[in-house]
């Protein structure tokens, strides 16, 4: 019996040395694979043309945080879109045109391809007073929409500091930078968050123009990185936040 348990109680420290061993190994390797090539940050504006990417708390390298970002808070996937060419309403002909939105047209749910001159040409035709009915006419009750889920994005802060909310111009969709990765520090992406792999999937890459609705704060985000100064890719998001690019683009 005793010879039993010392095999049993070997077995175990045998594979609690291998966990052990493993997760070094794969902590070493990560640290020494090489960064992202860097990539000179983009103008600062409040209208950008920035390549985006999708990601889900499921893929691999994000089974170990789950479904939280990078703050501590919940990751969300934002409300549906809608593709129609009235999310560029509001702004002006040469930021339109700048964006690559002079000719914008979008599906939406009256049909395809409905540009914005369209759109107000079916308004000013619909503007017509109805007929009147002898019939009683109910009166509609205001219904409360909840407001939009705003998104959870990923992104070198040293780009877009934690906090920053921007919006997709042509779904309208809302996003907030809480998160950051690998992959993308140096880089001029931006990483949305979907709810599941097929929706990750479905969005691919694409080049995307957003509106900046509201800029985080640098020394936020400063106060979050300094403390996890070990990991190369939180180093190199550190030195661009110090206004050192120079060095932070010389990393490998």
């Amino acid at each position: 019996m005793r010879h039993r348990e010392l095999s049993f109680l070997s077995a175990a420290a045998l594979a609690v040395v291998a966990i052990f061993v493993f997760s070094s190994c794969e902590t070493a390797r990560v640290s020494q694979a090489r960064l992202p090539v860097y990539e000179p940050p983009l103008t600062r504006s409040d209208f950008q043309h920035v390549r985006t990417t999708a990601y889900t708390h499921t893929e691999s390298d994000h089974q170990q945080y789950g479904a939280r970002n990078a703050l501590g808070g919940q990751l969300r996937a934002a409300s549906p879109g809608v593709r129609r060419a009235d999310n560029t309403r509001g702004l002006s002909a040469d930021v339109v045109q700048r964006l690559g939105y002079s000719e914008a047209s979008y599906q939406s749910s009256e049909g395809e391809g409905i540009t914005i001159a369209a759109q107000s040409a079916v308004k000013s035709k619909s503007t017509k007073a109805p007929k009147s009915s002898k019939h009683p006419v109910k009166k509609a009750k205001a219904v409360k929409k909840k407001p939009p889920t705003i998104g959870s994005a990923a992104a070198d802060w040293s780009r877009w500091p934690a906090g920053t909310t921007f919006r997709l111009l042509s779904t309208g969709q809302m996003y907030r930078v809480e998160d950051y990765g690998w992959a993308l520090a140096g880089r001029n992406t931006i990483d949305l968050y979907m709810s599941n792999s097929r929706e990750m999937n479905s969005w691919g890459a694409r080049e995307e123009p957003i509106q900046i609705l509201q800029w985080g704060d640098p020394n936020d985000s400063l106060k979050v990185l300094m403390p996890r100064m070990q990991h190369k890719h939180v180093r190199r998001m550190v030195l661009e936040l110090q206004g050192n690019e120079q060095e932070a683009a010389a990393m490998r």
